[in-house]
């Protein structure tokens, strides 16, 4: 499916919304082979974190709030990424997806080939 086009004010606001927050993630997958981007509280994270550690693969994990605050630096990273939930799991600068994705990858070895190469 393809976004709708938007308007340079909208494209505007999109780039500056939470920009802190957001050029924190994107310097951080920019330059960290692995990055978790999460929540407190949110099951999904922890089985990602845990999967990744229990491979012995390193990662830099950034938290940012819990279900009941930071709901709208969350929804910037959202929107930056393209992904709607969390966790979000980059690999060498790919998003792979969250949970589910990732535990998938590491099962098939895609996720130690993508990092390796």
């Amino acid at each position: 499916m393809e976004r709708p086009p938007v308007t340079p004010e909208v494209m505007e606001r999109q780039a500056s919304f939470h920009a802190d927050i957001v050029q924190e993630v994107a310097e951080a997958v920019r330059t960290e082979p692995v990055v978790v981007v999460g929540m407190s509280v949110n099951p999904h994270v922890k089985r990602a974190r845990g999967a990744l550690d229990k491979a012995g693969i390193a990662y830099r994990y950034i938290e940012h709030g819990g279900y009941h605050n930071r709901w709208k630096e969350r929804l910037a990273l959202k929107i930056w990424a393209g992904w709607p939930t969390f966790p979000q799991v980059f690999v060498k600068g790919t998003l792979v997806g969250g949970a589910d994705q990732t535990e998938a990858m590491l099962a098939s070895g895609d996720l130690q080939k993508l990092l390796e190469g």
